[in-house]
């Protein structure tokens, strides 16, 4: 079917959001701008596919942008959450729960001593980015070009005419003066961030990288980046920082750092960590944590941060992803199976196309080179992206509304999803 011929509910109310909200939308990628035409509006979703207001079914790889590893709905978080919800909505006063999450995070990555549960992946950052600075007393940070973690205003950068520069706003309404300690380095290149090291490395408090880039569509690090980032951040005295807002408890239980055995000296998460509700956390060693407020100089602070909803949400996920690892398997040969119908697809038809993979991560670059950075992944023929998108939308799969998204699998997509969608792509 064409699906833009039975889209006439979301399309009026489209319109009408756009008299309301900038955009029409709650966050800018919603809008379908990078594939034209208007966006979907969902009324309800339930483990691997989600239904919109005018009647359409669609099976499920957005995922929510990452946070629906068990898929939508799940009978045991939801059950949960409802209990909760009776016991009252927010107190603004600690809870058992919290520390029944803050036990779960840490167990599964030793790397965090102690944890802040926050509500958001930009405020977990931008905290975490504070407190390395308040542990550090300096105030340079190193972020990549092509990484993104979140809309704080010091990290929404890109880089300068070099590769290696002082970074400029990315966006409007952001001062200078807020990035003039943001150094922006090249993802998988050693040669940039030892350059800017021998630089400026007795001021550089953090480095702050996604382990798999996830942002710039999927791109897994080089064999022993993460390894060197580790290394170099330890020879000045620098705190490196995984942002696993994406990859944490998704790669494995113990997210990127148990995966490529790296151990980073802060973490930030979101996402998975609130199985589907709006929670966040960073954390680290002790040393470093016991510098937050109320017991270190470092001020952070949130009404709804703990919210007994979210962490109910995030507890019940957590314990059901301990108790089946098999479930990391299944979602891994997944993904896999639908990076091989990508691949086979492109040869058969003698078109570009380059697919990275990792876990339950993947993306389909319309390009022939091979995508290991961000200026590789720019490459990529984003007409040709749109053509694709709306093809998988007309035949029931829903893919993120832009080239440089990430596909995200389910424990909820079934063989016969799978089989499916590997049919769709080769159309």
């Amino acid at each position: 079917m064409n699906i833009r011929s039975n889209m006439e509910n979301s399309k009026v109310l489209f319109e009408k959001s756009l008299e309301k909200i900038p955009g029409g939308v709650n966050s800018p990628v919603r809008a379908f701008g990078s594939v034209g035409g208007s966006p979907l509006f969902i009324k309800s979703a339930n483990a691997d596919r989600i239904y919109d207001v005018d009647g359409n079914e669609f099976i499920d790889y957005v995922c929510s942008w990452g946070p629906g590893i068990l898929g939508h709905a799940h009978p045991q978080v939801i059950e949960a959450v409802k209990k909760a919800c009776v016991d009252g909505l927010t107190f603004g006063a600690p809870t058992k729960k919290e520390l029944e999450l803050a036990e779960l995070i840490t167990d599964a990555m030793p790397s965090i001593e102690k944890v802040r549960l926050v509500n958001s992946g930009t405020e977990a950052t931008m905290s975490a980015i504070r407190t390395a600075r308040g542990y550090t007393g300096r105030d340079m940070i190193i972020k990549f070009r092509g990484n993104y973690h979140g809309h704080f205003d010091g990290l929404l950068v890109k880089a300068g005419s070099a590769a290696l520069t002082t970074a400029v706003p990315d966006s409007a309404g952001v001062p200078a003066s807020y990035t003039q300690n943001t150094l922006v380095a090249e993802y998988n290149n050693e040669d940039s961030v030892r350059e800017l090291m021998e630089q400026y490395g007795e001021n550089v408090a953090a480095i702050i990288v996604e382990p798999v880039a996830a942002n710039m569509g999927v791109v897994p690090p080089k064999k022993g980046f993460l390894k060197f980032l580790r290394d170099i951040t330890l020879k000045y005295e620098t705190v490196l920082i995984f942002d696993e807002v994406i990859t944490g408890f998704r790669l494995k239980f113990g997210g990127a750092q148990e995966y490529f055995g790296v151990k980073p000296d802060m973490t930030t998460l979101g996402k998975i960590v609130g199985g589907g509700m709006p929670i966040a956390a960073y954390g680290g060693k002790k040393e470093i944590m016991d510098r937050v407020s109320p017991t270190g100089p470092v001020y952070q602070a949130g009404t709804l941060s703990g919210n007994p909803i979210a962490t109910t949400a995030g507890i019940e996920t957590l314990k059901i992803l301990k108790a089946h690892p098999e479930y990391y398997k299944q979602i891994d040969e997944s993904a896999k199976k639908l990076a091989d119908a990508y691949r086979k697809m492109a040869k058969e038809k003698n078109i570009p196309l380059h697919v990275n993979q990792i876990g339950s991560l993947l993306s389909a670059f319309q390009t022939g080179e091979v995508v290991d950075d961000y200026d590789s992944a720019l490459t990529s023929d984003t007409n040709a992206y749109t053509e694709y998108f709306w093809k998988m939308l007309d035949n029931g799969i829903y893919v993120a509304p832009a080239q440089f998204e990430a596909m995200f699998v389910s424990v909820a997509h079934t063989k016969e999803d799978i089989e499916r969608t590997c049919e769709v792509i080769s159309l």
